[in-house]
């Protein structure tokens, strides 16, 4: 089986999107929250608007972090790739083992499911990234799982 890269971008962009808009909706809540006559100090230990405060900015920094992965998901070259590179589609087998991962430029550890196939987003600074950087097709590498060593063979590169 073989997946389309095109498809794989646009279902991290919708889960990128909805996820933009959660962290939105949230530090717009906190913020009002923070602001609202209901969350000002009744006493030196009331700190309501404080934790508040620090939650619509957590929140919004979370939101600003997710918006600058849809930037730059929505920059990347969907062409083919000889070698593994940012933007590269990975199929690796070991064994009867089959698993796919997404060498993104953010968004590490996102999943998402295409044509019944989960593939995982991984960055180039991750253990797994910087060891697929530049590998090709029919290359072998070894994967440190747990304490086991395990060799994998790039059976793909989109």
């Amino acid at each position: 089986m073989s997946l389309a890269k095109s498809a794989v971008v646009a279902a991290i962009l919708d889960q990128l999107t909805a996820e933009a808009e959660l962290y939105d909706r949230a530090a717009r809540a906190a913020h009002a929250e923070a602001t609202d006559e209901q969350s000002k100090a009744e006493n030196k230990y009331d700190t309501r608007g404080l934790e508040a405060s620090y939650l619509a900015r957590g929140q919004s920094r979370q939101a600003a972090e997710v918006g600058q992965a849809l930037v730059q998901f929505r920059a990347l070259p969907l062409g083919e790739s000889a070698s593994v590179e940012v933007g590269a589609l990975v199929q690796l087998t070991a064994g009867r083992d089959v698993t796919w991962y997404f060498l993104g430029p953010r968004a590490g550890g996102l999943e998402v499911t295409v044509e019944g196939q989960e593939i995982t987003v991984i960055t180039p600074q991750s253990p797994l990234g910087s060891q697929l950087l530049g590998r090709r097709e029919g290359d072998r590498i070894s994967l440190n799982l747990g304490g086991k060593k395990r060799e994998c063979r790039i059976a793909k590169v989109c």
